[in-house]
């Protein structure tokens, strides 16, 4: 079977790596992405050259919120499925950027919707965040928690995708499967999240900006990790649940063709133990800044991912220090710093 999966976001992080898969096992793919000045944006140029190395694909330079535009992309390929990564991303500038967020994330996620329902895609799978798990106290997050307390709007936004996405599931009977990711980490990674800026302080002999005095635990997940479930996940469209009981409502599956995961290494780490990884692999020792909590941050993240293992054979496989020394590797290569470690 001809696949052509449709990759938005694909000049990202995930995007990138998720593409890269789908090309190395014979898919055909065709990213889109607006390649916003967000953060650097020569990086995502470097990764589209090595996804534009593939004659199996096809790059589309475009906004999400402009709707002739995506479905022009949609009528000019039979997309098979769509993995949506594209989003405004990161927690504190939503706070100081609210209508960016609901532009891309809320309106741009509309018009994916709308393409995947009129193109009869058969399987859409899309990214949600452990942030909307908000101000829950209660760890390991599961699937089948409550998650209506978002504390800041990127999380509000995510939570908004999985409403509209079992809108579109129960309505037009379009399979959606959202993955909540926790911290992904790994080579080409973006350079607003913490084990990257951690990185370049260091190698620069600048202080860390260590928020909430470095007590903050994440569920760190090396990208290959995550991608490999992505890819599980895509492989097996949700279908409906036909003992879901409406009198008692498990959020996580429907009677409509919609499934909720976590996805993520199940394995938190603590923030100092983050920076010690990061010390060993690159042969330097690090100044710390430490620093109260942020507005919108939370202090732990951890995944439950029980349904994810049972059901599509997800196991996360990559040790901390194995995936620090990979990102490292990668770093120091990229940007000719001397590797010490």
């Amino acid at each position: 079977m001809t696949r052509t999966v449709l990759v938005t976001g694909v000049a990202g992080f995930i995007g990138f790596h998720t593409a890269l898969r789908l090309l190395n096992r014979g898919d055909a793919v065709v990213g889109l992405d607006n390649l916003n000045d967000y953060y650097d944006v020569s990086l995502k140029a470097a990764r589209l050259r090595l996804l534009q190395e593939h004659a199996r694909f096809r790059f589309v330079r475009a906004d999400l919120v402009d709707r002739d535009a995506v479905e022009e992309a949609f009528t000019a390929n039979p997309f098979t499925e769509v993995v949506h990564l594209a989003a405004q991303v990161g927690v504190r500038a939503s706070v100081e950027t609210p209508r960016l967020y609901v532009d891309s994330n809320v309106v741009g996620f509309l018009h994916i919707l709308e393409c995947c329902r009129h193109y009869a895609v058969r399987h859409l799978v899309y990214a949600s965040s452990s942030s909307v798990y908000g101000g829950n106290t209660k760890v390991p997050y599961g699937v089948r928690d409550g998650a209506d307390h978002p504390i800041n709007l990127y999380a509000a936004t995510k939570r908004c995708n999985e409403l509209m996405a079992h809108t579109y599931s129960h309505l037009f009977c379009l399979p959606t499967t959202g993955l909540r990711f926790f911290t992904v980490y790994g080579p080409w990674g973006r350079p607003d999240m913490a084990i990257f800026r951690f990185a370049h302080a260091i190698v620069e002999g600048r202080p860390l900006d260590v928020f909430n005095s470095g007590d903050m635990e994440r569920d760190f997940t090396f990208v290959d990790d995550i991608v490999e479930g992505v890819l599980r996940v895509l492989d097996r469209p949700p279908s409906r649940d036909e003992d879901w009981n409406a009198n008692a409502p498990s959020p996580e599956r429907s009677s409509a063709p919609y499934r909720l995961y976590n996805i993520g290494n199940a394995s938190p780490v603590r923030l100092m133990d983050v920076i010690e990884a990061l010390e060993a692999a690159l042969g330097r020792r690090a100044l710390k800044n430490l620093l109260p909590m942020q507005p919108g941050d939370m202090r732990a993240t951890h995944a439950d991912i029980t349904d994810l293992v049972r059901e599509v054979g997800y196991r996360p496989t990559t040790d901390l220090r194995v995936g620090i020394q990979a990102f490292v590797d990668w770093f120091c290569t990229y940007y000719g710093f001397e590797q010490r470690g």
